[in-house]
């Protein structure tokens, strides 16, 4: 695929089995869901997949089914983050050779490297591959936060280097930044931190943007409006899926999975990550909540 494609590329939960273990008839289902409900494209496992709760076969394994599932019908971009370019590139060969379209992977996310180190791992994943890279800028303590100037180095010096993942703040301004700094030789920049700034990414050039699964065809029926020239249409329909995408915000993994239940996609609600865990009165706010957008769910 010589270009990776505009709207909602939503990144895939990871369901689990009531003893933690990857739920793969549930991922095959999380996967159908999304193409269902309008995904552009599916990217993943990253950060709201639970990534760094998984071990290296189970990473390997979540992509083959993904993209084994996925077969064709969208582009899948592999997630390969990892502490070093050495297991990178190889859970990034990995995700070539069983069909991906594109990897996405922050600099190595224990060691924070400086500004040559993240060019030198770019370089050396970009230089092991014949797919595009996606570098995905992110907020610590996950993430190593890049300045726009050289995110556009990379891709202007490093062939393979073709894609963006926008996720620093102020969001909408590290994207205008970023297009700018890097003009022709970036693809396209896409936003992230669920869609909570979609409207203005949008109008600053954005190609798409990758929240979590949840809310994939809320979001799609979003960008569509967009494209069309509907703004005011888009806002309308975006400020009644916000107050599902601000719950999101505060409990981040637990949410996705309860939605995911409640639309009947998984089994169970197990999590790998630990903390926060939805309480009677969170599913009474979260009950209001759905009442409301409901109708606006792609059947």
């Amino acid at each position: 695929m010589s270009q990776l494609p505009r709207g909602i590329l939503p990144i895939v939960i990871t369901p689990f089995t009531s003893a933690y273990e990857l739920d793969e008839t549930g991922l095959r289902r999380v996967v159908r869901f999304c193409i269902e409900k309008g995904a552009r494209g599916l990217v993943g496992p990253a950060n709201a997949s639970e990534f760094s709760t998984l071990s290296d076969d189970e990473r390997k394994r979540w992509i083959e089914i993904v993209t084994h599932e996925a077969g064709g019908q969208v582009p899948v971009i592999a997630s390969t983050t990892s502490g070093h370019f050495i297991p990178a590139i190889d859970l990034s060969r990995f995700a070539q050779q069983v069909g991906a379209s594109c990897v996405m992977s922050m600099p190595p996310h224990i060691m924070h490297p400086d500004a040559p180190g993240c060019y030198d791992y770019y370089k050396a994943l970009a230089g092991a591959l014949d797919i595009p890279v996606m570098i995905q800028n992110y907020l610590g303590p996950v993430g190593t936060p890049m300045s726009p100037d050289l995110l556009a180095r990379m891709c202007r010096e490093l062939h393979g280097v073709e894609y963006l993942k926008e996720e620093t703040f102020p969001s909408s301004r590290m994207v205008s930044a970023t297009i700018t700094a890097a003009g022709d030789a970036c693809k396209g920049v896409y936003g992230g931190n669920a869609g909570q700034y979609l409207l203005d990414e949008y109008r600053r050039g954005a190609a798409g943007n990758m929240p979590a699964c949840q809310t994939t065809d809320l979001l799609q029926g979003v960008w569509d409006l967009l494209e069309t020239g509907d703004e005011a249409g888009a806002r309308a329909r975006f400020n009644r899926v916000l107050p599902l995408i601000n719950y999101e915000r505060q409990y981040g993994v637990a949410l996705y999975k309860e939605v995911m239940v409640r639309r009947g996609v998984i089994a169970n609600r197990t999590c790998r990550t630990p903390g926060k865990q939805l309480d009677g009165p969170d599913n009474a706010e979260l009950d209001a909540i759905l009442a409301d957008v409901s109708p606006l769910f792609k059947a």
